[in-house]
């Protein structure tokens, strides 16, 4: 039997995260509903607070739609006003398509992000010369819901051999 492909966000569960200045309650709503090349994210963002620290996707496309409120949005060195109504685009890219919705309004930032889910992915984080590999990503679980993931820095890079027995011939 095909599960219900409709579900209310405002009903569904809600998860709640904060470090600093990184803050949102964020609502999976593709998942619920059965979205499978589609992930959906209702978010909200307290005044002062961003969700996310600024990050580049190298797979994965993003739109978000501002439902509620007022805030910044930054992509690369770029940054622009946004506000109720309004549709961004964040391309998959290197990091001149890096961005990040910030909330400088007075009261609560709501958006949908709507994402492709392209598995494999990498996402860097620039401001903190980061990235993370994500792979085998479950529907409605998202990025830190992978089974195969890496966070980590560029630097040092291990040679392409390192950790192997590179001793005698097999024969």
């Amino acid at each position: 039997m095909t599960e219900k492909p409709i579900a209310n966000m405002f009903e569904l569960p809600v998860k709640h995260h904060l470090k600093g200045r990184f803050e949102a309650y964020t609502t999976r709503v593709g998942g619920a509903v059965g979205a499978e090349a589609l992930g959906v994210q209702y978010i909200v963002v307290p005044p002062g607070k961003t969700g996310y620290p600024r990050h580049n996707h190298r797979n994965n496309e993003e739109l978000f739609v501002v439902l509620q409120g007022e805030g910044t949005y930054r992509r690369g060195d770029t940054s622009w006003p946004v506000k109720a109504g309004d549709a961004i685009a964040a391309p998959a890219g290197d990091a001149r398509t890096a961005h990040q919705l910030a909330n400088t309004g007075h009261e609560d930032l709501k958006y949908l992000a709507i994402s492709t889910r392209n598995d494999p992915d990498i996402i860097e984080y620039p401001d903190s010369n980061k990235y993370m590999i994500a792979a085998s990503i479950p529907p409605g679980g998202g990025m830190m819901g992978a089974d195969f993931k890496i966070v980590g820095r560029e630097r040092p890079l291990l040679d392409y051999w390192d950790g192997e027995d590179t001793g005698e011939d097999l024969i």
